[in-house]
């Protein structure tokens, strides 16, 4: 399974976007570390913005065209669609329902089976959860300190999509995420533009 790696702090900085979600990424960026504190052409401003977005949420370069071309077949904007669908992966709402603390540690839960999708075991991060479904940490996965923490410490960052429920360590996916309900700082046409140039 490919996935992104190295140094998450120096990805965001030289991203110019805390893409990592830690408090202190973004703590050593001063002027001219970022790609964009410099004079970029127009698509290097799109291809930025395509990169920012495959950082955010891990996704490699194949996987996430692929992404891109079924959100063009969408009966919506095309980069909403993109936004959306990425959001709706299994790794990204386990993080985003507090199971870990990053997305990267959420891929990792997920692959060693500690999350449950309606009560069986899912050990793929790039599923796509659907709505009415109930993400829940294993049994055994409850008595390891690390998890219940993170589950626990993560009770006020509320979703409008997501429903949480702190005894029976779960949380379900009430409704499609609105691209406006969706945290993340991209200006999604950027990216369709990218892709445009290649159709």
């Amino acid at each position: 399974m490919a996935k992104m790696m190295g140094p998450r702090f120096k990805q965001s900085r030289r991203l110019g976007l805390n893409v990592c979600g830690h408090p202190k990424a973004m703590n050593r960026a001063v002027k001219g570390t970022s790609r964009a504190d410099k004079k970029l052409t127009e698509y290097g401003t799109q291809l930025l913005e395509k990169q920012r977005l495959r950082a955010y949420y891990g996704v490699m370069e194949k996987q996430f065209r692929k992404y891109f071309e079924k959100a063009l077949k969408e009966n919506e904007i095309t980069g909403s669609a993109l936004v959306v669908m990425l959001e709706m992966r299994l790794d990204n709402l386990a993080y985003r329902m507090g199971f870990a603390s990053s997305i990267r540690q959420a891929r990792q839960m997920v692959v060693h089976g500690h999350i449950l999708v309606n009560g069986k075991k899912v050990n793929i991060p790039s599923y796509g959860v659907k709505v009415g479904d109930e993400l829940s940490l294993r049994d055994k996965s409850r008595k390891v300190e690390m998890f219940a923490d993170n589950f626990n410490d993560n009770l006020l960052s509320n979703y409008p999509y997501i429903k949480k429920d702190v005894d029976k360590f779960s949380a379900v996916l009430t409704q499609k995420p609105k691209r406006e309900e969706i945290p993340i700082e991209i200006e999604d046409q950027l990216v369709v533009e990218y892709y445009s140039r290649f159709a």
